[in-house]
């Protein structure tokens, strides 16, 4: 191949509209498709969301997160800037929604992924595709991607998944075993879809475990998801993660993870550093880590990017001049990761991920608040902190913990966890960990978060590595008062360069609610923080003394 700069802008649009596909089952789904104005044949890029194809039409006009009417559904890509350098972009409803044909049964269903198979193939077959097929689009339009990918259509050439999925249960459903508020605001269908836990388990199963839900009292203290389970057509999706409140074969089947061997085309996985949008960062990493085939990462500045999509289409178009035209365009001579260092504002390349030449330190929680490289010595009393429910109180109550204002530039690059000895005097509470970077003058800025529900404390420590504990999340195992555990909270991994004079905070809480995080705008940032939290009042203690020595583990990467 000859090198050259990805693709330039020589092509007008035309737009085919409400293309009806048939899918093997005979149901059909509704496409729009954008073509070059020009005779030949070209490489497809395919969308497929439940969003409606004709949110992501152009022209588009990108607002940021912080407008009033921002459409967070417009996530298809730029199709005047990449249908203009050569490629067709074909727009779908996913099956069930919109105008496409048949019932909607969520994330990752096998349908879902049937129909992605069965639309990749059909559009391959068309006179004005060259045969070679990729998929592109961020969050849903991502989340779809990797499971098509597993079922090996065989003119899929590659996907770029950014800022989707790889564990449908740790990653957006239950973040460390907490119910997550994202699926019951973001993908509300009334009327559309189906339980598939209806049709799937024996009626006496399932009738028992809709009862279990229904008098769950956290649940019962968030009545819009009350009144889901009391009208199961209003949120079909969030009942099928109410009846799966552990981890198991429902999530299995429709997560990325469980089919990284049947993977074999080339990935490039993204995300954003963002403590608020939870489950992209760890999807990156985890898809980046676990895929055997040809891939690349990058994870850019924390922002939430812009609706409509069309923010870092130069990089994509390279990529997919790579593989879908055969130009080379450079980019796979490039180091494997491109990270955006916070704190020194810089872009960067690495060899791996997470970064081989990671110290692991740990920093021990101590007393009057401080967080220090030396343990606790002697026998001190318990930090501890009252949580009241949302039924009582909107205030959070935490403890914090710092460390002295650095001397010399200090940064964390990669994964992170919290080791923790505590009691609570119920049976199950939250543990909800922020880790932030506080600037001379206490201006504060949250670099990352984690979460761990007390009852989901086990470990697999087969499958865990530094800075990630893997909790099965299978079985609840509840607290008994009173008593010390360990607890191992996964933190979701960042980069930040700690100038001197700043000070690493970290916070450690059992609640959030639906709000707006202090200096933050637009609807997406409403939903992301919040999750399903106890419904009674806990005392919370955290040890750190000479017996209990409670630490933050971070990924501490050498200065050049």
């Amino acid at each position: 191949m000859t090198r050259q700069k990805g693709s330039q802008s020589i092509y007008g649009v035309k737009k085919e509209e409400n293309v009806y596909v048939p899918m093997r089952d005979g149901v059909r789904l509704a496409v729009d498709i954008y073509h070059p104005d020009a005779e030949g044949k070209f490489p497809a890029l395919i969308a497929l969301s439940p969003y409606g194809k004709e949110l992501q039409a152009p022209p588009i006009s990108p607002l940021p997160t912080e407008a009033p009417f921002m459409c967070g559904g417009a996530e298809a890509g730029d199709t005047d800037y990449l249908v203009s350098r050569g490629y067709v972009h074909v727009i779908g409803d996913l099956r069930g929604t919109c105008k496409s044909e048949g019932e909607w049964e969520g994330i990752g269903s096998i349908k879902e992924r049937e129909d992605g198979y069965d639309l990749i193939e059909w559009v391959a077959q068309q006179p004005w595709c060259d045969g070679n097929v990729g998929m592109i689009g961020i969050s849903y339009f991502a989340m779809v991607q990797l499971v098509i990918a597993a079922e090996q259509p065989p003119h899929l050439k590659t996907v770029v998944p950014w800022c989707g999925l790889s564990d449908y249960y740790r990653d957006i459903a239950y973040p460390g075993g907490v119910l997550s508020h994202f699926l019951w605001l973001t993908y509300i269908r009334p009327g559309a879809g189906v339980v598939t836990m209806e049709k799937t388990l024996p009626a006496e199963e399932f009738k028992r475990r809709y009862e279990e839900a229904r008098s769950n009292p956290d649940i019962k203290m968030y009545p819009h998801i009350q009144a889901k389970l009391e009208n199961p057509r209003g949120a079909p999706c969030l009942v099928d993660l109410l009846l799966n409140p552990t981890d198991g074969p429902f999530y299995w089947d429709r997560s990325a993870y469980t089919k990284y061997d049947k993977i074999k085309i080339p990935v490039y996985a993204g995300a954003g550093w963002d403590s608020y949008c939870y489950f992209e960062l760890p999807a990156a990493s985890t898809n980046y880590s676990g895929l055997k085939s040809p891939k690349k990462l990058i994870l850019w500045e924390p922002k939430f990017l812009e609706r409509p999509f069309h923010e870092y289409h130069d990089e994509l178009v390279r990529w997919y001049d790579y593989w879908l035209k055969g130009i080379d365009t450079g980019i796979m001579d490039e180091p494997p990761v491109k990270i955006f260092v916070m704190g020194a504002n810089q872009w960067r390349y690495e060899n791996e991920w997470p970064l081989a030449r990671t110290q692991w330190t740990k920093f021990y929680l101590r007393p009057w608040e401080r967080l220090s490289l030396e343990p606790e010595t002697h026998h001190v009393e318990p930090d501890g902190f009252f949580q009241q429910p949302l039924t009582l109180t909107r205030n959070v109550a935490s403890v914090k913990y710092s460390t002295l204002p650095f001397s010399e530039p200090m940064e964390v690059t990669g994964p992170i966890a919290l080791h923790i000895y505590a009691s609570i005097d119920q049976e199950d509470t939250n543990w909800i960990v922020a880790v932030k970077d506080v600037r001379p003058g206490g201006k504060e800025t949250e670099l990352t978060r984690g979460w761990l529900k007390a009852s989901h404390r086990a470990v697999d420590e087969s499958k865990s590595k530094p800075g990630k504990p893997w909790h099965p999340h299978t079985n609840v195992e509840p607290v008994v008062p009173g008593e010390i555990y360990e607890y191992r909270v996964e933190v979701n991994p960042t980069s930040n360069l700690f100038k001197p004079g700043h000070r690493l905070v970290l916070e450690i809480t059992s609640m959030d609610y639906p709000g707006v995080p202090p200096g933050r705008r637009g609807i997406h940032t409403r939903i992301l923080p919040s999750h399903v939290c106890s419904s009674k009042s806990t005392l919370h203690k955290i040890y750190r003394d000479r017996e209990h020595q409670s630490y933050l583990l971070l990924p501490v990467i050498p200065q050049a």
